[in-house]
């Protein structure tokens, strides 16, 4: 049954929800739309989300398409105990709770996976990792499902390299509605709503290192500039760090970079990306966080060993007093920042790529009914019609109109062997 940290907190769920709900014209179509054709009707789905009111509106519009509901956190400081309620209160099989232990965290994805799902929704990887593992029985009957981040898929291809992936897993994060705007402009002013609501301190003026310069990167760069920063980037991969120059950013090493910043943001999905002697060359007084998936990011480990005394500053902000005298500040105990210490990216945005995820699980649950389609174990992009079909959408809610080509437009472009002549 259901394991919630308290019940009575569902009017403030319900609460922010509503309000959500108001801001999200797509999924308010779709839930409309869905609700009447019943395509996930009868089949079990397990989500593992970051568990606040955005994706709890997601829940409610997969409820309303006929799926029996099984919702996890995938962060154990972004789940909102009042949402989790929320959606308990509507007959949802909710397990998660905020601050869960690893051990609280590990046994609510197993609640999810138990009932045998046959549709996943994922973001992170954990919920198909753990399947994959220790539920073997289960995958028989598992449809396919959805991944949601970019830390997600790079487990996804490492699994379907080694050709242990069992069933398809539909590439959310690569479909062009979600990264070109929920990654660049939703992580780009999600991780300074955290940052501000945290510290309440300024950040015109001071020097801004960004680790990494994907999407997620391009976003938080691109805010930093326009809240007046002096913006260092630091790459592995030479392209990113031309075009981060090119962009108009410094570009440094993480070496050098530790000796210029005042707030540290890494957004990079990989591991040991600060550590140990990064923090010895730092200022006092520097700010560290982190906008990717995993709290892997900044070496937290070496940190709290190097640190000669610890000391919580402010609620989410822990500060570490290091043998130089000096003090660096971790914001959110280097989890995501934007959602462990903010509610996460703009509603407006969530809308497009949660509008994805819902229109994928329809497909996916469409295709297995067709007694011809193998999909087996492997990534599937997110067909081209569902994303043309979100950007129309939302177009259409903004208010905006687009021009069509003619036919002999159309015939120029793709049927004129001469071009121009």
């Amino acid at each position: 049954m259901t394991q919630i940290r308290d019940r009575s907190l569902a009017p403030s769920g319900r609460q922010k929800i509503d309000w959500v709900r108001r801001n999200m014209p797509l999924l308010r179509g779709l839930e409309s739309e869905l609700r009447q054709s019943k395509p996930l009707r009868g089949k079990k789905l397990a989500l593992s989300v970051h568990l606040e009111a955005k994706t709890a509106y997601l829940c409610q519009v997969l409820a309303a398409a006929g799926a029996e509901l099984y919702v996890t956190g995938s962060n154990p400081l972004s789940t909102q105990d009042d949402v989790a309620a929320a959606l308990a209160e509507q007959g949802m099989q909710v397990f998660a709770w905020h601050g869960a232990a690893p051990e609280e965290y590990e046994r609510h994805i197993r609640c999810v996976l138990e009932p045998g799902p046959q549709l996943i929704v994922d973001d992170g990887g954990d919920l198909v990792s753990l399947l994959h593992r220790d539920y073997p029985q289960h995958i028989p009957h598992v449809i396919g499902g959805c991944e949601e981040t970019t830390t997600g898929i790079l487990r996804l291809r490492a699994m379907e390299r080694a050709g242990k992936l069992r069933f398809p897993m539909i590439r959310v994060n690569d479909a062009d509605c979600k990264h070109l705007f929920d990654n660049r402009y939703g992580t780009g002013q999600s991780v300074f709503d955290g940052i501000d609501r945290t510290t309440n301190l300024i950040v015109a003026g001071k020097t801004v290192v960004v680790a990494g310069y994907g999407w997620c990167g391009k976003g938080v760069a691109m805010r930093a500039k326009g809240l007046g920063a002096n913006v260092v980037v630091t790459e592995v991969d030479p392209i990113k760090a031309l075009e981060a120059h090119m962009d108009g950013f410094a570009v440094f090493s993480m070496e050098e970079a530790a000796k210029r910043g005042d707030l540290f943001i890494t957004v990079t999905g990989c591991n040991d990306v600060i550590t140990g002697g990064h923090f010895l060359c730092m200022k006092d007084g520097a700010v560290l966080c982190n906008a990717g998936h995993f709290d892997v990011e900044v070496n937290v480990r070496q940190l709290e060993r190097l640190a000669v005394e610890r000391k919580e500053m402010r609620r989410n902000i822990m500060g570490y007093l290091l043998p130089n005298g000096k003090w660096i500040h971790l914001l959110a105990e280097g989890r995501l920042v934007n959602l462990a210490a903010g509610d996460g990216h703009p509603a407006e945005i969530m809308d497009m790529s949660f509008a994805i995820q819902a229109l994928s699980v329809c497909w996916l649950a469409q295709r297995a009914a067709d007694e011809k389609w193998e999909a087996g174990g492997r990534l599937l992009a997110v067909p081209r019609e569902i994303d043309l079909e979100v950007a129309r959408r939302k177009l259409e809610a903004l208010g905006c109109g687009i021009d069509a080509l003619t036919a002999a437009q159309r015939e120029y472009l793709y049927g004129n062997e001469q071009g121009g002549f």
